[in-house]
């Protein structure tokens, strides 16, 4: 485990360097303009944040309200990690799961070194694995080992059913860190609630391997989650057709989906340098968050 610790501690200085380096002056976090607690309601006027819609209080057929926030010193992050099967798709040491492990890490410590409080959801189609929020650097690589030594009980996904228990976990507004190759179906309404109740980031995993195989020609190809295996021709150009336009079009439409509801997403690949687009990602952030204000 020294080796790992030593090796997000490097990737998390570097990623603060860069960002303060470029936001010369503007920066102060990463994961700034997120501390915010309910503070009341209001009338809804033209250009508010429809993500601030108090659905209960305008149900009640007065008129459409928003929530309102005050500034909170404190701030949850909360990391909501997919360790399905699936995800140990990649070469040996950089798989989905190991990019995801790391991604988690990094910005863990980004956050404890911020004194905001983290907490951890990994999950298969069963809750694999709860931490509550909590502050400190000695909290947040607790987390990370416990993160690294899990061994998940299920190979399935749900991730639907882990959205869910995050929206009634979290009390307050946080900061939620969802990471996952979103091979799954159905969860699209609860991302839409989770977008709705947080600030919430979507860092989506892909290797190249599920859409580029290799011309092979007939052979078997076993899904992890199922444990079923199938026969394909890797070699006709109908089959890398599907393949690609499957998984280009669920790229897409999530992107699309998190756009629509003013999402943070950001898709890698496991061959990639993910230390550059986090940077990117967080320097849109910060700029995005100092204008909202």
């Amino acid at each position: 485990m020294r080796e790992i610790y030593q090796k997000l501690r490097q990737y998390e200085i570097r990623i603060r360097k860069a960002i303060k380096s470029h936001m010369q002056g503007d920066y102060h976090s990463i994961f700034k303009g997120s501390g915010l607690e309910f503070d009341d309601v209001r009338v809804y006027q033209y250009g508010d944040d429809v993500r601030t819609i108090d659905w209960k209080v305008s149900a009640k057929g007065i008129g459409t309200y928003v929530k309102t926030f005050k500034e909170d010193k404190e701030q949850n992050v909360f990391f909501l990690v997919d360790v399905s099967a699936s995800q140990e798709i990649g070469k040996r040491g950089r798989t989905k799961l190991d990019v995801a492990k790391e991604i988690s890490g990094v910005l863990m410590l980004s956050a404890a070194k911020e004194n905001s409080s983290a907490g951890l959801i990994a999950f298969s189609d069963e809750r694999e694995l709860f931490i509550k929020p909590g502050k400190g650097v000695k909290h947040a690589y607790q987390i990370i080992k416990r993160l690294y030594d899990l061994r998940p009980g299920s190979l399935k996904t749900d991730l639907g059913q882990a959205i869910r228990f995050t929206l009634n976990t979290l009390k307050r507004r946080s900061v939620v860190i969802l990471v996952s190759d979103f091979i799954d179906e159905g969860y699209e309404h609860n991302l839409k609630g989770l977008a709705r109740e947080h600030d919430l980031v979507v860092i989506h995993i892909t290797d190249r391997r599920e859409t580029k195989l290799p011309g092979l020609g007939i052979v078997p190809l076993h899904d992890k989650e199922s444990g079923k295996t199938i026969w394909f021709n890797t070699s006709s150009s109908e089959f890398k057709e599907k393949i690609g336009s499957k998984y280009g079009s669920k790229q897409r439409d999530l992107e699309d989906l998190c756009r629509r509801n003013q999402t943070d997403y950001l898709g890698l690949d496991t061959e990639e340098d993910y230390v550059p687009q986090l940077i990117r990602l967080f320097k849109v952030r910060n700029k995005t968050k100092k204008r909202d204000k």
